[in-house]
């Protein structure tokens, strides 16, 4: 009798097309790393000169001076810093089921019997993994961090869907505990 068999190596092709699809997909919708990065504006302040030769530089000092207002406010304070950073978004199972879908059909194309069934959930298993992480990473948004270094001397770190009008080493008034405004 003579069966259709898949030779090995075709199958070890199809597995290695799907890798290679998988990864050229997570890298152009950004899910997968790349070496480049972008400039923050803490990353992109110029560094200290160094001294001229035979000269010792100053130790610099890092943290603000600290200064005596006389209006008694406990959210007044100086705007330290302003960061951006990106926040992945939230998934709504959609891009898992259309993952899951898509593996799973995928899948379905390989193994015979009981083989075929392994490859069809393994295929849903991983088409869900990365449909979740595709849509999280295309619902992704740009938030500020703003640190705020209050009178008392503590820290506050406010985050804002958009930048603050405001410029660093200004005085500011945290307002319901997620604004600002001048003091």
């Amino acid at each position: 009798m003579n069966s259709a068999r898949i030779h090995p190596l075709l199958v070890v092709l199809a597995a290695a097309v799907l890798i290679l699809s998988a990864v050229t997909i997570a890298a152009v919708t950004g899910v997968l790393p790349t070496a480049t990065s972008k400039a923050t504006p803490e990353s992109a302040t110029p560094s200290a000169a160094s001294p001229p030769s035979g000269r010792t530089a100053a130790p610099r000092r890092t943290e603000a001076p600290r200064v005596a207002h006389p209006t008694a406010c406990s959210n007044c304070g100086v705007l330290e810093s302003i960061r951006t950073a990106e926040v992945q978004g939230d998934a709504s199972g959609l891009g898992a089921v259309a993952g899951g879908l898509t593996g799973a059909i995928v899948g379905n194309q390989f193994g015979r019997g009981s083989g075929r069934t392994v490859m069809t959930i393994a295929g849903a298993a991983g088409g869900a993994y990365a449909g979740n992480s595709i849509e999280k990473n295309v619902k992704k948004h740009t938030v500020f961090r703003v640190t705020v270094r209050l009178d008392d001397g503590t820290v506050r770190t406010l985050t804002q869907s958009q930048p603050p009008p405001f410029a660093v080493g200004e005085r500011v008034r945290i307002v319901n505990g997620n604004s600002l405004e001048r003091a």
